[in-house]
């Protein structure tokens, strides 16, 4: 039995201990691109600009500390403000999918996608509650 395509999963589930964006950026399609003029990537089933956002994952037992996470989005998302004192900001994905491909080096590896980047809740209620 073989799983086709992006499997939905929950943000808590891929980064238990949390995210935090250091950056967002276009997707550049490199087969469109050509003779210096990049072309941005686009989501095949919504026709949106993909973006990327550059992942930090705090959780100490992760594999791999950092992680790009693409964002199907009409425009350029805006990342929420960096926490007090820190670089980092602090990120929640909506409507995240994981897809599993093989690598260059023949090893099973990992692709997110999302609809969407926002501050998490518990940041959102606290910036109310100080507003």
């Amino acid at each position: 039995m073989a799983i086709r395509g992006a499997i939905p999963v929950r943000f808590e589930d891929v980064f238990p201990a949390g995210a935090f964006a250091v950056s967002v950026e276009p997707v550049a399609d490199f087969e469109a691109s050509k003779s210096g003029t990049k072309v941005q990537a686009r989501d095949k089933s919504t026709g949106h600009p993909l973006w990327v956002v550059a992942v930090v994952d705090p959780d100490p037992e992760a594999r791999d500390t950092s992680a790009r996470v693409k964002v199907v989005a009409p425009v350029l998302p805006v990342l929420p403000d960096a926490a007090p004192g820190l670089p980092f900001r602090p990120v929640e994905f909506d409507g995240l999918t994981v897809t599993a491909y093989v690598n260059n080096s023949g090893r099973v590896a990992y692709s997110f996608k999302a609809t969407g980047v926002r501050a998490p809740a518990a940041a959102r209620s606290s910036a109310k509650s100080a507003a």
